[in-house]
C-alpha cells in the first residue's frame, strides 16, 4: 500500500498543509476563482487572491470558508481537492491518503461532519478532526501531557479560540467568530465613516499589517500608510494617509471582544490550573497575534505574562503534524 499522511489547517484566510516526514509543504490563501458560465475552477490560492475585487462579470473570486466553517461546500471541495493533489495525494485504489483536519472549538456537529465529508469526497481514506486550540498548543511546543495548566489564544482569520489545556485535553474553552476578517471589516468601516472612502478587503489587510495596533499609544515608529480607494462623494479615485492610532480606534471593538473571551475563560478555569497559568502565562498563536501590541494589551488587562509563539501562523499546521505521528 502506498500513501501519504497530511495535516490540514483549513483556515478562513489561508490553508496550510503538513506532510508527514516533510513538514509544511503548502501555505496558500483559501481563495478560489470560478468561471460562472462553466462552473470550472480557474485559479486557487495566491493566484486567486490576486483576483479578489478585480474580476469581470463571468469570473467569481471567493473565499469558501467563513468564520472558520464551510460557507460554500462545493467550492471548498474544489479547493481541498486542488491542495491535496498538490500535496501528493492520488485517487487510486491502492493509494491511502490519511488526513488530520483542524476545526475551531465552537463548531456544531453538522459543521464538523461537513469538513469530514469534504475530505472524504476528495479521496481521503481516513479522516481525523481535531480542535484548533489543541493543535495550536502542540505546534507552539507546549507540554500538555501532564497535569498542569496551559492557556492558548489562537487568533485566526475567521475565529478566535481561547482554551486552557491539561492532561492531553481541553478543560475550558471559548470560541468567538472574531478574527482577521473582522479586523479588515472594521478598518473598511472606519475609513468609509471618517474619509468617505471605499476600500477593498486586500487594501484593508495591507493597512492592518502595516499600521495595525492593539494599544492606544499606537506603534512606536508612528507608522503611516497611504491608502487608495474610491471617493464616495465624487466617485473618483483618491488617496489618504492613515496612522496607527486611527487603526487602533478601528480595531478596538474586536480587540475588546477577544480580551473579554480571555477573561471569561480565566474565570471558568479551576483554581489549581489558574495557579499554573499565573506561572507559565498565556501563549498567543495565529496571524492575528502579530498585530502590534496585542500581547502587551492582554498582559495589561489580565496581569499575566503573555508571549507570542515563535511561528504563530504555522502553529496549528505543526500541531496536526504531531497528531499525525501517533494517530495513524
Amino acid at each position: 500500500m502506498f500513501g501519504v499522511d497530511l495535516g490540514i489547517d483549513l483556515g478562513t484566510a489561508s490553508v496550510l498543509v503538513f506532510a508527514k516526514g516533510k513538514g509544511i509543504i503548502l501555505h496558500e490563501p483559501s481563495v478560489v476563482a470560478i468561471d460562472r458560465n462553466t462552473n470550472k475552477r480557474i485559479a486557487v490560492g495566491e493566484e486567486a487572491r490576486m483576483m479578489l475585487g478585480r474580476t469581470p462579470g463571468n469570473i467569481t473570486a471567493m473565499r469558501p470558508m467563513r468564520d472558520g466553517v464551510i460557507a460554500d461546500y462545493q467550492t471548498t471541495e474544489l479547493m481541498l481537492k486542488y491542495f491535496l493533489e498538490k500535496a501528493g495525494a492520488k485517487r487510486l485504489p491502492f493509494f491511502r491518503t490519511r488526513v488530520v483536519v483542524c476545526i475551531p472549538s465552537g463548531v456544531t456537529d453538522v459543521e464538523q461532519r461537513a469538513v469530514k465529508q469534504a475530505a472524504y469526497q476528495v479521496g481521503a481514506k481516513n479522516v481525523k478532526v481535531i480542535e484548533e486550540p489543541y493543535a495550536a498548543a502542540l505546534g507552539a511546543g507546549l507540554d500538555i501531557s501532564g497535569p498542569t495548566g496551559n492557556m492558548i489564544v489562537d487568533i485566526g482569520g475567521g475565529t478566535t479560540d481561547v482554551a486552557v489545556l491539561s492532561l492531553e485535553g481541553i478543560v475550558t474553552k471559548r470560541s468567538l467568530r472574531v478574527g482577521g476578517d473582522k479586523f479588515d471589516e472594521a478598518i473598511i468601516r472606519h475609513i468609509r465613516r471618517e474619509y468617505n472612502l471605499m476600500i477593498g478587503e486586500r487594501t484593508a489587510e495591507e493597512v492592518k499589517i502595516a499600521v495595525g495596533s492593539a494599544i492606544p499609544e499606537g506603534r512606536q515608529d508612528h507608522a503611516e500608510i497611504d491608502v487608495r480607494g474610491r471617493d464616495l462623494v465624487s466617485g473618483l479615485p483618491k488617496t489618504i494617509t492613515v496612522n496607527s492610532k486611527e487603526c487602533y480606534l478601528a480595531l478596538e471593538e474586536s480587540v475588546e471582544a477577544i480580551i473579554g473571551a480571555v477573561k471569561e475563560v480565566l474565570e471558568r478555569t479551576p483554581p489549581e490550573l489558574s495557579a499554573d497559568i499565573l506561572n507559565k502565562g498565556i501563549v498567543m498563536t495565529g496571524g492575528g497575534s502579530l498585530i502590534y501590541g496585542f500581547d502587551e494589551r492582554i498582559s495589561r488587562e489580565t496581569g499575566l505574562p503573555v508571549t507570542v509563539a515563535d511561528d504563530p501562523i504555522s502553529c496549528v499546521a505543526l500541531g496536526t503534524g504531531k497528531v499525525l505521528e501517533y494517530s495513524f
